[in-house]
């Protein structure tokens, strides 16, 4: 019995599998796969055309490989049938490349086009349905020249037509283009996995540009379906150290799978024996290189070394009448794959079979009145035992390596806390769908790659002693905003926060319009409790905006003329080119606020006006364009949002109602925002004076530093709830305070240094009327003159009026914000005794 025959046998005995992806990370029958792989090939043909060894050689090969703990191979020719079957009962799964001309100028020939495409029919059509088949690769890395020769949206648009093609031919089969640094930009995000080769031999910068390619990957799986070292040029025993912490580092960076080029030293290419290249883990003659066990006992421990010291962790799970879900939660837990840890669930008061089915599964229940979420989180890290305190919803699950990847980001650096992303499962119906992308979702803001701004409530974890050292969670958030909370008072303690990409849990997202809108109300009432308790990080608007940038699904793209910019080095030549995204311009980014709103119901009133004085129709267009850019944007984000599977008609309500949610997301913000307070219109401060600028001083017998000085008087802004912010490195003035959104006051502060530790510290205030104010009260009082002089009396009368109620407002607000001030210099003057 031929080879061929004997494994096609086999072949067809072994249990059908299809590769899938979930969030993150593969799997095959349900069961978590992580690809541990090398590179087979490319040969020199056989005499029949054949573009790998004889089956024997390859039979022998694949022996090997399974020995050193690998389970995939990457091919750059597709694979013959009876390959696929011996890799089938080897065990192996097979990568499939699809090789064309990628190298010339093939954009341009419709020749070479239509060779392309039938090249990646067939290729897909021979080996679809084959158990052993990972994916597809319809491209490998475009070189930078041709790319940029013809721009990056051709090709990205080329790459789209070729996983069309693809998917056609095998609609449930995994398709994706393999990337590289230099074409870093490329927008690729419609493949179904993320690919990247990557040559790094320093530690240090592989493990942060693998924290970069998680981001960029997104919400998908990362493989690396290259990494590499030359035996030849660094030495046998150097090759096997880098192997060796490749392999660690790319795991424990939540990557779906590595490939290490290569098997074998042989590797022939464009009709030529390579010989002064030598990558393989074996050599020409099959015998292995020290890598070969270095490779084998890193794969052995993929994701984790078990013998590693680990940290112990306690999960709190907080719970009121979250029944319907928590299970989810509690079966996933079991599924933990972590040496020490503890389940606590703190029960608030539920009215439901929450802590009854908690007690099934033998967590450590708490049970306790309903006092809230924060209450319940600190109860929950007041009775925990571990180390790290890990959260996690009741409608959330975790990813088996769930902790074993945040513990993994705290020992790298001394982090307050970490987090990681949270996916939206797969089949919880078109609503949850359409909800996981629109905004309002729980996202995460990342200063870096692996640096925190915010992590939300659903994934994050922190240190027990960095919660005792701020008392946990503030009470007063009962339903949301905690986490923004205690990530802002961290940050502002000087600790840090992390971000690991693989620590992913699976949130389940609203299913109903109406728990949407209910869940984005309560929000809009975690911003106002927010401002009140943070001011100082809030514009006159009443709008926060992240330092950080947003990842996660549903965010909206703010409206904007500029591009992003490719770094591409001098005449392209730089190895490592990405996408320098600019941040959205003030004017650009308004439409996304709640209060644009109430400017177009502003708009609209102004432009009623026009029923008694027609010049102001004139701003009809205007309001148009007010009401026109929300919807513009609307339109933009239900194009882009993600619709898996949904064809036709489907897909059309699919989009239709994510449209829809993006509409109503601010609305909802903005009725909740108002409920408590949150309003343009609020008023901030205690006590008024007359808004003019004065000049005080205060003697002082100790001397004083100037960053004690700006904390004394901001600790006294806090303590009266004003609305302030301190001054910028650019800034003429210390602090701010606003009496509202249309006036100001500044404060500044110098000290003269009079010998002997005694200083007379002098302070100067002034009011500040908003550009804002000063426009609405010229226009307003200029329409009113206009219409007075064309006759239009109840017009001029009504335009007068609001001119007037801007001017007495501001006014207000001023006296207000200089009341403030002088309340909070005198409290420093009584202190300074």
């Amino acid at each position: 019995m031929t080879v061929q025959s004997r494994v096609r046998e086999e072949a067809g005995a072994r249990k059908a599998s299809r590769m899938e992806r979930r969030g993150k990370f593969l799997y095959v029958n349900g069961e978590k796969v992580y690809l541990r792989g090398v590179t087979y090939g490319t040969f020199r043909p056989q005499p029949d055309g054949t573009m790998f060894p004889p089956p024997e050689v390859v039979e022998t090969d694949f022996r090997g490989m399974v020995e050193a703990q690998v389970n995939a191979i990457r091919t750059y020719t597709v694979p013959p049938r009876w390959l696929l079957d011996l890799a089938s009962s080897s065990g192996l799964y097979v990568l499939v490349g699809i090789p064309w001309e990628q190298h010339i100028r093939f954009v341009d020939d419709r020749k070479t086009r239509k060779g392309i495409e039938r090249a990646v029919r067939d290729a897909v059509r021979n080996c679809a349905g084959h158990s052993a088949i990972v994916a597809y690769l319809v491209g490998n890395e475009i070189p930078a020249q041709i790319v940029r020769w013809y721009g990056r949206r051709r090709i990205e648009r080329w790459l789209r037509h070729l996983y069309g093609l693809a998917k056609r031919e095998a609609p449930d089969a995994l398709v994706a283009y393999v990337n590289y640094p230099t074409t870093e930009y490329l927008d690729v995000s419609f493949m179904d996995f993320a690919c990247f080769n990557v040559y790094l031999e320093t530690q240090e910068r592989l493990r942060a540009y693998l924290a970069r390619l998680q981001n960029l990957a997104a919400d998908k799986p990362l493989v690396m379906t290259e990494l590499g070292v030359d035996s030849r040029r660094n030495g046998l025993e150097r090759q096997a150290q880098v192997l060796d912490w490749q392999v660690r580092e790319v795991f424990a960076e939540g990557c779906a799978g590595a490939f290490l080029f290569a098997w074998t030293d042989e590797w022939h290419r464009g009709g030529y024996d390579i010989e002064d290249w030598d990558f393989g883990l074996v050599n020409r003659d099959r015998e292995p290189k020290p890598a070969l066990d270095a490779v084998a006992d890193a794969f052995a421990e993929v994701p984790f070394s078990p013998i590693r010291a680990w940290p112990r962790m306690s999960v709190v799970v907080c719970s009121y009448n979250g029944a319907r879900t928590i299970r989810d939660t509690f079966e996933a837990l079991e599924r933990i794959d972590y040496p020490d840890f503890e389940v606590i669930l703190v029960d608030d008061g539920s009215k439901d079979a929450t802590a009854v089915i908690g007690r099934e599964f033998g967590v450590r229940v708490i049970s306790t009145e309903n006092r809230g979420l924060s209450n319940a989180r600190n109860t929950g890290y007041e009775a925990a035992t571990g180390e790290i305190v890990a959260y996690i919803d009741d409608d959330a699950y975790p990813d088996p390596h769930w902790l074993h990847y945040l513990a993994h980001r705290f020992t790298q650096g001394d982090w307050a806390g970490v987090g990681g992303p949270n996916l939206p499962p797969a089949r919880d119906g078109m609503i949850a769908e359409c909800v996981a992308n629109s905004p309002g979702g729980p996202v995460h803001v990342l200063i870096s790659d692996i640096e925190a701004e915010h992590i939300p409530g659903c994934n994050m974890a922190f240190r027990k002693i960095a919660l005792e050292g701020t008392r946990g969670f503030d009470p007063r958030f009962r339903t949301a905003g905690d986490d923004v909370d205690l990530c802002w008072r961290l940050s502002d303690s000087g600790r840090r926060i992390g971000f690991h990409a693989g620590a992913v849990v699976w949130h389940h997202r609203r299913n109903s319009v109406r728990t949407y809108w209910k869940q984005q109300r309560g929000y809009g009432r975690a911003e106002a409790l927010l401002e009140r308790k943070w001011p100082e990080r809030y514009n006159a608007a009443g709008h926060f905006a992240w330092t950080g940038r947003l990842y996660g699904r549903g965010l909206t793209t703010a409206l904007q003329w500029a591009a992003g910019r490719i770094y591409q080095g001098r005449a392209g030549a730089a190895p490592f080119q990405s996408v320098y995204q600019p941040a959205p311009g003030a004017f650009a980014s308004l439409p996304l606020m709640p209060e644009w709103y109430l400017a177009v119901l502003g708009l609209a009133a102004v432009t009623a006006l026009g029923a008694i004085w027609m010049p102001l129709l004139a701003t009809g267009p205007l309001l148009l364009v007010a009401i026109g850019a929300p919807f513009a944007q609307a339109a933009l984000a239900a194009v882009r949002a993600a619709c898996p599977g949904r064809r036709g008609i489907r897909a059309l309500r699919h989009r239709l109602l994510t449209g829809l949610l993006h509409l109503m997301q601010p609305i909802a913000r903005l009725s909740g925002r108002i409920e408590h307070g949150l309003t343009p219109w609020r008023r901030r401060g205690h006590g008024l004076a007359l808004p003019f600028a004065f000049t005080e001083s205060a003697w002082r017998e100790e001397w004083q530093s100037i960053e004690a000085r700006t904390q004394a008087i901001a600790s006294s802004l806090k303590r009266q709830e004003a609305a302030w912010r301190p001054s910028g490195d650019f800034d003429a003035w210390d602090f701010e305070v606003r009496g509202g959104m249309l006036s100001s006051a500044r404060l500044l502060s110098s000290a003269e240094e009079h010998g002997g530790g005694h200083q007379l510290v002098l302070f100067r205030a002034w009011p500040e009327i908003s550009n804002f104010a000063l426009g609405g009260i010229g226009a307003t009082s200029a329409l009113a003159l206009a219409a007075a002089i064309d006759g239009a009396w109840l017009a001029a009368a009504l335009l007068a009026l609001i001119a007037g109620a801007i001017t007495l407002r501001s006014f207000s607000e001023a006296a207000l914000a200089m009341g403030t001030v002088k309340s909070a210099l005198a409290e420093y003057r009584e202190a300074a005794k």
